[in-house]
C-alpha cells in the first residue's frame, strides 16, 4: 500500500505562509508608517516655526472725498474703477452765485481803493495849500513884529519929547506951538504903534488858523487808515470767496482708483456730504487678527509667506510691519462687558499689519489671504 508522508512538509509550509500574510504587506505598512512620520514631522515643524492665519485681508487707506460747499452738481467727471491722478477733476458744483459774489466784492474793493486814492490826492493838495498859506502868514507875522518893534523906540522918544516940552512950557521956556507939536508927534507915533500891534495880533491869529488847517491832514490820514482797514477786510473776504469758488471744483487728493461714487449730476450736495471713495493702489498692506496667546512669538520684521485666494498659483512675500497695541474688541461699537457671575473667557485678537508689495494693481482692498509668519521658534 503506497505511503503519502512527503506531503506533510508541503502542507505545513503553506500554513506558515498564510500566517505571514502576502509578501508586500510589510512593505506597505512600513511605507505608511514612514509617511505618517514625515507628515507628522512636517506638521510639527510648521507649528513650531510658523504661525498660520487664514482670516486675513488686504487693506488700504480709503479716502472719502466730501464737499466743502453747498450747491447743485453740474458734472461728475469720473466713473467707478477709473484711475485718476492728483488734481484730476472729480465733481463740479454750480459756481454761478459764487462767481457773482466774487465780482461784487471786487467792485466794492475797487471803490474803496478809488476813495483812498482820492483822499491821498486831497491830502497832498491840503498839505501844499496849508504849507504855502502858513509860510505867507508867518512872513506877515515876522513883518508885523518888525514893524511893532521898530515903533517902540519912536514911541518912547515921542513920550519923552512931549514930557520935556510940557516942562519947558510950564517954565515959560517953550511956546505953546512947540508943546502942541510934541503932542501931535506922540499921538501919531502912538497911532502907528497901535496899528502895528493890531497887525501883529492879526498875523498871530492867521498863523494859528493856518496851523489849525494842518490838523485837517491828520483827519484825512485817519480816513485813509479806515479805508485801508476796510480794503484789508474786503481782501480777506475776496480770498475766502475765491476759496469757495475753487472748492466748487472737487479734485482728487492723490493718485488712485475710484472705488465708489455717491453722487450724480443734478443732485444737491451739502457741506461735508460724501462724493467719492478712492484709494491709492500702490499703498496696500495685509491686516491679520492674531490670537493674543500667539503674540509672544511675533516680532516686527519677521518674514511672511502670503497666499492670495484670488491668485492661488502665485506666491507673495511680506514682513511684519506693526503689531497693534489694542485688541479688536476695544473698537467694538457695542461692547459687551461680562457681568459678575456670568463670565466666559474668550481669547482676544490683536491686529497685525503686514507689508506686502503690490503687483500690477492686482492686490485690492478686501481680498482674502492666508499668511504664514516665520516666527523661527
Amino acid at each position: 500500500m503506497p505511503q503519502h508522508k512527503p506531503a506533510e512538509p508541503a502542507e505545513s509550509a503553506h500554513r506558515a505562509a498564510r500566517r505571514r500574510g502576502p509578501p508586500g504587506s510589510w512593505i506597505i505598512l512600513a511605507l505608511v508608517l514612514l509617511a505618517a512620520v514625515v507628515l507628522g514631522y512636517r506638521e510639527f515643524r510648521e507649528r513650531v516655526l510658523y504661525l498660520h492665519e487664514e482670516d486675513a485681508r488686504i487693506r488700504a487707506d480709503l479716502v472719502t472725498v466730501a464737499s466743502r460747499v453747498a450747491g447743485w452738481v453740474t458734472r461728475v467727471a469720473v466713473q467707478e474703477g477709473q484711475t485718476v491722478a492728483t488734481g484730476a477733476v472729480l465733481v463740479e458744483v454750480d459756481r454761478r452765485d459764487a462767481a457773482l459774489a466774487l465780482e461784487e466784492l471786487d467792485a466794492q474793493r475797487a471803490a474803496l481803493a478809488a476813495d483812498r486814492v482820492r483822499l491821498l490826492a486831497e491830502q497832498a493838495l491840503v498839505r501844499s495849500q496849508t504849507e504855502s498859506h502858513l509860510q505867507s502868514v508867518r512872513a506877515e507875522l515876522d513883518a508885523a513884529r518888525v514893524a511893532a518893534s521898530s515903533l517902540e523906540p519912536q514911541r518912547s522918544l515921542a513920550r519923552s519929547e512931549r514930557k520935556r516940552s510940557q516942562q519947558l512950557f510950564e517954565k515959560k521956556m517953550a511956546s505953546q506951538a512947540q508943546r502942541d507939536q510934541a503932542e501931535t508927534q506922540l499921538q501919531r507915533v502912538e497911532r502907528e504903534y497901535r496899528m502895528a500891534a493890531a497887525n501883529l495880533e492879526g498875523a498871530e491869529a492867521r498863523v494859528r488858523e493856518a496851523e489849525a488847517e494842518r490838523a485837517r491832514l491828520e483827519v484825512i490820514a485817519g480816513q485813509r487808515a479806515v479805508l485801508e482797514q476796510r480794503e484789508a477786510e474786503y481782501a480777506a473776504r475776496i480770498r475766502r470767496q475765491r476759496l469757495d469758488l475753487e472748492d466748487r471744483v472737487v479734485k482728487s487728493p492723490l493718485d488712485g482708483v475710484i472705488d465708489r461714487k455717491f453722487v450724480e449730476t443734478g443732485e444737491y450736495v451739502s457741506p461735508g456730504q460724501r462724493l467719492m471713495l478712492l484709494h491709492d493702489p500702490s499703498k496696500v498692506w495685509i491686516e491679520a487678527n492674531i490670537k493674543e496667546t500667539d503674540l509672544r512669538r511675533l516680532a516686527v520684521g519677521q518674514a511672511v509667506q502670503v497666499r492670495v485666494d484670488a491668485y492661488p498659483d502665485e506666491d507673495f512675500e511680506g514682513r511684519v510691519e506693526r503689531i497693534g497695541h489694542s485688541a479688536t474688541s476695544t473698537f467694538a461699537l457695542l461692547p459687551s462687558p461680562n457681568p459678575s457671575g456670568n463670565f466666559t473667557k474668550i481669547t482676544q485678537r490683536v491686529p497685525v499689519r503686514i507689508a506686502v508689495a503690490q503687483r500690477a494693481g492686482r492686490l485690492r482692498p478686501g481680498m482674502m489671504v492666508e499668511i504664514k509668519i516665520a516666527t523661527g521658534r
